[in-house]
């Protein structure tokens, strides 16, 4: 079930009491989106898919800031979009890296140039693939392919010696959830390809795209069920899938369908859903090896009472980080004992989905948002996956106390008039993720980003045929984590479903429909 379908109606409550409050903070599932301006094939696509009813708010120039350093003694880097002002913005910030900062500028864009490949590598046939993986053109070729291997933590370190600079180069590695050492060049530079035109936020907030999206899937005699949740994929006598188990309240109710598509995750389509004799396809099994579970997350959301402007928000994302080595910073933090780590949280986003959102003051004036996430792993929580939701007891809750104390600590060194007009806060840990969105292991972005996954064999092999016919994956799992890759995966998806190019198709009618408007 969509993690927004409780908000797919109108008008939207007034933010005025605590359980209003919480229904409001927790319209998280959005940040911020790259390549949503005008005349973009991503703005062209998502307008089609919600008929132009959703809207997109442009964020400010400047929608990222690091922070490195201690409380105190920090310092704060301003990220700038703009194919050209982002690195002539890094020049101004650190005037003597200038050779560094144009050589980065180069690769980034010499990977973003290929990024193609991903979706060329998953839609030709499977044959064909793995002879292009196998010859070694790609890499020689490709500049994706070829820094696909090289780890971010190397690219950047062969730059600069500036250990700030490094930093900066690195800062956004939270948004796909692998540190620098393990993370792919290639990874790194679609995120900032990704953002260097700019940052958007949905008008209304997050739960706006399902709203809309909803309202074309039924208009198209499609449905949409939320609270019901799938128990099992059907297959019939010859291993074909057929339909999907669903519990609705006491109730497992079978429906039927000649095509099943799953965005559940590889994990949970394969190891959860299907039965044991389709998991044992040696297919099946050949993508579960080179799959790797992402890491584990923690999230603070915050209510506040007062506008933006009293509270001193900003419609910025801060990636804060006390020094500047980000894998010793992390690794550090990981490897350490849950109590050690509570106390001691290295690695804060803080954003404001309140503030991105024009609509938001005529809708709840007088009120606030803040989400802060950071990484957390499952292992420190594990002992109470068995326990039901909100009954995990008194350890559990101080636990998961603590860990939220510590974060609005170094928030109220950001925001330090919040502090006194907090109306709500509450933490989720893995185990909330593996409740309400099913991450089996607690990850934001499904299977891990590493290097592995980059490699072009890995791309060539999950794709959105499987190995029980009439089954397809589709999501962040089938291409890339976040909104855009996921919006990728089902262009994959459903190209495979109709044994058609789509991106042919909608280039084509993204051209006649220019050219019939500008008339």
């Amino acid at each position: 079930p969509s993690p927004f379908a409780a908000d797919a109606r109108r008008p939207p409550a007034p933010l005025v009491t605590d359980k209003a409050v919480r229904r409001t903070v927790l319209k998280t599932g959005i940040h911020y989106v790259g390549q949503m301006q005008e005349g973009s094939s991503v703005r062209f696509l998502m307008d089609q898919l919600t008929e132009g009813q959703l809207e997109w708010a442009r964020l400010p120039a400047t929608c990222d800031a690091v922070v490195l350093g201690e409380p105190g003694r920090s310092r704060t880097y301003r990220i700038c979009s703009g194919e050209r002002e982002y690195f002539q913005n890094l020049k101004e910030q650190f005037p003597k890296e200038g050779a560094a900062i144009d050589e980065f500028e180069r690769l980034v864009k010499s990977v973003g140039r290929g990024t193609m490949l991903l979706g060329v590598l998953k839609m030709i046939p499977r044959a064909l693939a793995v002879l292009l993986c196998r010859s070694g053109l790609l890499v020689w070729l490709s500049p994706f392919c070829r820094l696909a291997s090289r780890s971010l933590k190397d690219v950047v370190d062969g730059l600069t010696t500036n250990p700030e600079l490094r930093a900066v180069f690195s800062y956004i590695f939270p948004a796909y959830g692998v540190v620098p050492s393990k993370a792919s060049f290639s990874m790194h530079s679609i995120l900032v390809n990704h953002f260097l035109h700019g940052a958007w936020y949905p008008k209304g907030g997050a739960g706006e795209i399902a709203f809309h999206t909803i309202a074309v899937i039924r208009k198209a005699g499609g449905n949409v069920f939320g609270k019901a949740p799938v128990q099992r994929i059907l297959l019939d006598s010859q291993g074909r899938a057929c339909g999907v188990s669903v519990k609705k309240g006491e109730d497992v109710v079978n429906i039927f369908a000649p095509i099943i598509i799953s965005d559940a995750g590889i994990f949970n389509t394969y190891e959860r859903l299907l039965p044991a004799e389709a998991r044992a396809l040696p297919e099946i099994q050949a993508q579960l090896r080179m799959a790797t579970h992402g890491e584990g997350g923690f999230t603070v959301f915050v209510g506040l009472n007062g506008s933006r402007e009293e509270l001193g928000l900003e419609p910025v994302n801060y990636f804060m980080y006390p020094g500047t080595d980000l894998d010793e910073i992390v690794n550090g933090y990981l490897a350490s004992s849950r109590e050690e780590a509570a106390k001691n949280i290295p690695l804060l986003f803080v954003t404001c989905p309140s503030s991105k959102d024009p609509t938001w003051e005529m809708r709840h004036p007088g009120k606030s948002t803040l989400a802060i996430v950071s990484f957390a792993k499952y292992e420190w929580f594990e002992e109470w996956k068995d326990k039901p939701v909100k009954k995990r007891g008194d350890d559990y809750e101080e636990l998961k106390k603590t860990f939220v104390d510590t974060v609005m600590q170094a928030v109220f060194k950001l925001y330090p008039r919040i502090e006194d007009r907090i109306d709500y806060i509450s933490g989720g840990t893995p185990l909330t993720n593996q409740h309400y969105i099913a991450s089996p292991k607690g990850e934001i972005y499904g299977m891990d980003h590493g290097i592995a996954r980059l490699q072009a064999e890995a791309i060539a092999t999950v794709r959105a045929q499987t190995a029980v016919p009439n089954l397809y994956l589709t999501g962040q799992d089938l291409c890339l984590g976040g909104f855009v890759g996921a919006l990728q995966g089902a262009l994959l998806c459903a190209s495979a479903v109709l044994k058609r190019n789509l991106y042919i198709d909608m280039a084509q009618l993204k051209k006649h429909t220019e050219a019939t408007s500008s008339k």
